[in-house]
């Protein structure tokens, strides 16, 4: 029991030692906690201004992000109202090429029945003459306008494509920067004080799809540029087809001109050659009357001829009963002989000349 109850008792200079010692412990421990409390607020007040500071940089961030945004709406809202108003006008172009292609087959019409009408000369009026020429040279300027006003059409068409393919483009990228726009806005005007934040989870993940603010830029670039160059093209295409229309219209006038000078003048030389005609039918007229005439003057001098042949051949035959000696070759023998004989020449000639005349 002595035993149990005895106690350990330390010597004077242990006391003091352990006294100095939770001293000293105490002194540190006091001088840990008091830098502790002094880097404590520190990084608190540290941390506080880089939070500030980091959210007062990324506020001038989307600042200058939304105006970005709000520079390049601006030019593809620019872009987009070329587009439309090119559209509109081009649209408006190819209508009048429509337009003057359909008007082109009434000149076709005219052209193609003006050549059937003159096919159906007879004779040696059917002739390769000026009309029939111009009429040829017509048919080609037509085919020739036809053929460029299609090829034209055909280029609006596809020069309409590539508008609109080009302001899809645009279209869709101008909304996509509304969306971008409005959500860095409200990120612009979030605080930590808002109701509407909260803890995500995994924030700092890197979403599939991202670009690069290069590439972004560059995105809308190459939307703007190509948009701009179609619609570069798509104004010279529309002053191609004025200068078509117009060269369309001058040409066909010129064509059309010509071929009216041609059948003027080709009427012209109908005219001169009806009233030729006309004289020559009237002078023929009147030398077949005066032909008629004088076969009835001749038949007339032929009839007249039979009386004195008759009588010079009753002569002659009844002197041939002159008796003996009396049948005598004299003068008037001779005589009537020489007269038939004339006689039978003037017939001849006579008749000669009935049958000519005939």
């Amino acid at each position: 029991m002595a035993t149990e109850l005895h106690k350990v008792h330390y010597q004077p200079k242990d006391w003091f030692t352990n006294n100095y010692s939770i001293s000293t412990n105490s002194e540190r421990e006091q001088k840990a906690s008091t830098n502790c409390r002094q880097e404590g607020r520190y990084l608190r007040n540290e941390t506080y201004a880089q939070t500030k500071w980091d959210e007062y940089h990324n506020n001038i961030r989307l600042g200058d992000r939304v105006d970005q945004i709000r520079k390049w709406k601006e030019i593809l809202e620019k872009v987009l109202q070329d587009l439309d108003e090119e559209i509109g006008d081009l649209s408006v172009s190819k209508d009048l090429a429509e337009q003057q292609l359909e008007d082109m087959n009434l000149a076709t019409d005219v052209n193609v029945e003006n050549l059937t009408l003159r096919e159906g000369h007879y004779g040696i009026d059917l002739t390769e003459d000026d009309p029939e020429l111009e009429l040829r040279k017509e048919t080609q300027v037509i085919n020739g306008i036809k053929a460029l006003l299609q090829q034209r059409i055909s280029e609006s068409f596809e020069q309409l494509v590539r508008l609109q393919e080009a302001r899809q483009q645009v279209q869709a990228d101008f909304q996509d920067k509304n969306i971008a726009m409005d959500i860095d806005i409200d990120q612009y005007n979030l605080s930590h004080k808002s109701p509407n934040i909260s803890f995500k989870p995994d924030p700092l993940r890197v979403p599939k799809g991202s670009t690069t603010p290069c590439e972004w830029e560059e995105f809308s670039h190459y939307n703007a540029q190509r948009a701009e160059a179609e619609v570069r093209g798509s104004r010279t295409l529309r002053e191609t087809i004025h200068h078509n229309l117009q060269q369309a219209r001058n040409d066909l006038e010129t064509a059309q001109k010509s071929t009216g000078y041609s059948f003027r003048k080709r009427m012209h030389e109908y005219e001169r050659a009806i009233k030729e005609l006309e004289w020559q039918k009237k002078n023929l007229e009147e030398e077949i009357a005066e032909l008629e005439n004088d076969i009835r003057e001749l038949n007339l001098a032929i009839a007249n001829k039979r009386g004195p042949m008759k009588l010079a051949q009753t002569r002659l035959e009844n002197r041939t009963c002159r008796p003996s000696v009396e049948l005598c070759r004299d003068a008037p023998q001779y005589g009537l002989t020489d007269e038939v004989k004339q006689l039978e020449a003037t017939i001849a000639a006579l008749e000669e000349k009935l049958k000519q005349s005939q």
